[in-house]
């Protein structure tokens, strides 16, 4: 299958009588809050989906002076009202990592750990995703290399695979894909280059070579690009009009990954603007 068909298809088999949210929101910052908020004033049912806020800048910053009517507030502070005025709206909170986005149809589905979740459109607000590609990752993505082992684990069973675990909840899915019969190999090593010209064939760690059918990347941060294949970046951005829209059908973004200035009102304002339009959108196929 051609890049991230294996993913696609596989999160197609994974999903059996999901529950439909009206809105899935990617990342729990301002953009993200802001855009629960609003899409729930508009009625929307809305999850978001997020890591421990603890661990973000904004979280960490001692002092925020520039938000409009909030001076010297902290950032924990801060994140603390947003995330609570977001509870008391009626958003649902889901804690996880996001691994693979597939539009569905009408729908468009949502990868955390083991599980998958659906929704009538999405709403990217993940900040900046910065991590280093592993050489030939990208260039075999959905040929053998994957970040989501509920999406893809089926097309290997009885095949080996190696489990690349850079993230806390690693080894459950690593465990998943040996409970489904495949042939699991676990590192923790950063060191690797993937081998292969249409496919997967094998992985160099720590300078030894390995042959394999198959490669499970289970890192912290994934870029939105590569969670959702066929996303128009640019310059490390999101591409996204003045409505929040990408050139994906139902997915919206806003934030600091659409771009600078990386300020907190400027996300407030786009992630508000995310979910008018998505809630817009929906309605629209309500008709």
């Amino acid at each position: 299958m051609d890049g991230g068909c294996e993913a696609c298809e596989g999160a197609r088999l994974g999903v059996r009588a999901l529950e439909i949210r009206d809105i899935i929101i990617i990342g729990g910052g301002p953009a993200g809050l802001s855009a629960a908020i609003t899409a729930r004033q508009r009625d929307m049912t809305v999850a978001v989906i997020t890591n421990d806020r603890a661990q973000s800048g904004l979280y960490k910053a001692r002092e925020i002076g520039n938000y409009p009517g909030l001076p010297a507030i902290s950032g924990k502070e801060l994140s603390d009202r947003l995330t609570q005025h977001a509870q008391d709206a009626g958003t649902e909170f889901i804690a996880g990592q996001v691994n693979v986005i597939v539009p569905a149809g009408e729908s468009v589905n949502v990868g955390v750990g083991t599980d998958i979740y659906a929704a009538r459109s999405v709403i990217l607000a993940t900040g900046i995703a910065q991590a280093s590609l592993f050489p030939g990752e990208e260039e075999l993505l959905g040929r053998g290399v994957s970040y989501c082992a509920t999406c893809d684990g089926m097309f290997f069973r009885g095949k080996k695979v190696c489990v690349i675990c850079l993230k806390p909840d690693a080894e459950e899915e690593a465990d998943h894909l040996a409970s489904i019969g495949c042939d699991v190999i676990r590192m923790t090593t950063q060191n690797i280059a993937i081998k292969g010209e249409t496919h997967v064939t094998s992985i160099v760690a720590d300078g030894e070579e390995i042959s394999c059918d198959g490669i499970f990347i289970l890192r912290k941060t994934i870029a939105p690009n590569l969670m959702l294949p066929g996303l128009e970046t640019e310059n490390g951005h999101i591409r996204a009009g003045k409505s929040g829209e990408t050139n994906i059908r139902g997915v919206f973004a806003a934030g600091d990954c659409i771009g600078t200035p990386y300020q907190i009102s400027k996300a407030a304002g786009e992630g508000q603007v995310a979910a008018l339009s998505a809630a817009e959108y929906i309605s629209a196929g309500k008709r």
